[in-house]
């Protein structure tokens, strides 16, 4: 649905325009864009199905993306979600207001549709004033980044004008986004909190207040950099020089163990169990097949050192 857009000044004193436009403008079931501490965000009435629709819409996403849920203050984390285990509750008592989407289990009772979210809700209080005062007002809203899906987040009021245009209705002009990185989102439905996306706040700053914390990203899990550092143990392993010959022909072929170390191993030993004649013939050949066993537990070592790293987000 197209409309008149009007934008506001969100600064300063005089604001009462500016909050008046946007709560008329959420009541009707039409967006608003407004800014946080992270970028700016396009919002609609969390509970209103067809506020969410035309957010999506705006934005060019599908139901299969659904949008995070802004509040005012932590106390209302209770209301919208259930089963939050403790260490969610440190995660958001610390960073909130601030950076920091949690998923949740969302309350059941909820008469809402944010799209496909499996039972899940994402929220988030914004460390902007101005943006709290007008969410304790509306109620708690659908927001995702005032931007075209693929696109750039907007950092301040007329980039987002510029993507979005008249599919909203109020622009909230608060200048530039200070933060302009996303929020780091955690999903705290499982036994341990998981980071499905980093963003302003960083792992180690999770980790300070619930260190048991994982990452998605092999390169941030706990695990990961000791076994970076255990490397010694590839090293130690014949695998890597040529000691795999004491160790495989150990479990192939015992009589090969002393011999087959360096030179020409297999030269002595393969004959052995074929022809004995064909020891001269076959002390030139016969060591590919010593190589190709060397080989095998090289390619076994190796694998385990390559990190699987994927893009956050």
């Amino acid at each position: 649905m197209r409309c008149v857009s009007e934008r506001f000044d969100f600064t300063g004193d005089e604001l009462a325009p500016a909050y008046r436009a946007a709560v008329d403008a959420i009541e009707a079931g039409d967006l608003v864009v407004l800014p946080t501490d992270t970028v700016y965000g396009i919002a609609a009435d969390a509970f209103k199905a067809d506020a969410v629709q035309r957010l999506l819409d705006a934005k060019g996403r599908g139901r299969d993306m659904p949008p995070p849920v802004l509040i005012s203050v932590v106390e209302s984390l209770d209301a919208l979600a259930t089963d939050v285990p403790d260490t969610g509750r440190k995660l958001c008592e610390e960073f909130w207001p601030g950076p920091l989407t949690v998923i949740c289990h969302a309350q059941t009772s909820l008469m809402w549709d944010l799209g496909e979210t499996q039972g899940t809700v994402a929220l988030r209080v914004p460390d902007h004033e101005n943006t709290r005062e007008l969410l304790s007002r509306t109620g708690p809203l659908a927001v995702s980044s005032a931007n075209l899906s693929g696109q750039p987040a907007a950092l301040d009021v007329y980039d987002a004008e510029e993507q979005l245009q008249d599919s909203v209705a109020v622009y909230l002009d608060g200048g530039t986004a200070t933060g302009g990185q996303p929020s780091t989102i955690v999903d705290i439905t499982g036994d341990t909190p998981r980071v499905v996306r980093l963003g302003a706040l960083t792992l180690d700053r999770l980790r300070a207040v619930v260190p048991e914390i994982i990452s998605d990203q092999d390169t941030d899990k706990p695990d990961e950099k000791p076994a970076e550092e255990e490397k010694p143990l590839a090293d130690d392993k014949p695998a890597d020089e040529e000691p795999v010959a004491d160790d495989k022909p150990a479990d192939e072929e015992p009589v090969a163990d002393d011999k087959t170390a360096d030179e020409e191993p297999v030269a002595d030993d393969k004959p052995a169990d074929e022809e004995p004649v064909a020891d001269d013939k076959t002390a030139d050949e016969e060591p590919t097949d010593g190589t190709v066993g060397a080989s095998k537990p090289v390619e076994k070592d190796e694998k385990p050192t390559e990190p699987d790293v994927r893009p956050a987000d």
